[in-house]
């Protein structure tokens, strides 16, 4: 039988403790990721907001008898599937993304709408209203954000949701509606 010191054992068992130790927090990290609150509330908003508006833009395209609400539809709806796959794709490991999250409430107030009273509908409470709850999802993510590839998203998306609002509000008053 071979004896060692007390300490050698002791250390040998501390050394193996320490690499289960490193090895179980390693593989623990990633599906626990810990993100800012600022980052969590952009991703539950912005995929919100996002389905949101791409979902009642589909509505639209079925639904509205005007061919300028069907354009602005079918621009948001393109736009918008490519700002939410960038938004999953830039989510941080092992945090939860809806993939389709629509407010149904929204979906709602129009789904049973046709012609003239979806276009109004359409117009103030999803393209108004709903392009500019994105812009403040979108506004905050970049000013207060720490995950640097969910603010590089909510940079490079920001254009197009500044350009869809005021395609909006264009579209508002081009059909003799309250612009917001």
């Amino acid at each position: 039988m071979i004896r060692l010191p007390l300490a050698t054992i002791t250390s040998a068992c501390m050394a193996s403790l320490m690499v289960v130790a490193t090895a179980a927090s390693a593989q623990t990290a990633p599906d626990a990721a810990r993100i800012h609150a600022a980052d969590q509330a952009f991703i539950a908003d912005a995929t919100k907001d996002v389905a949101t508006q791409r979902d009642a833009a589909r509505i639209a395209t079925s639904r509205s008898t005007d061919r300028d609400v069907k354009a602005f539809a079918e621009r948001v709806s393109s736009d918008n599937a490519k700002i939410s796959d960038a938004l999953r794709a830039a989510s941080p490991r092992g945090v939860d993304v809806p993939k389709n999250d629509p407010d149904a409430a929204v979906l709602a107030s129009i789904n049973n709408l046709r012609g003239a009273d979806f276009d109004k509908t359409y117009i103030e409470q999803v393209a108004l209203a709903g392009e500019q709850k994105a812009l403040s999802a979108f506004q905050a993510e970049i000013a207060s954000g720490r995950d640097e590839q969910l603010k590089d998203v909510a940079k490079k998306a920001l254009p197009t949701i500044q350009e869809h609002y005021a395609m909006a509000q264009d579209l508002a008053k081009r059909k003799h509606l309250t612009a917001q």
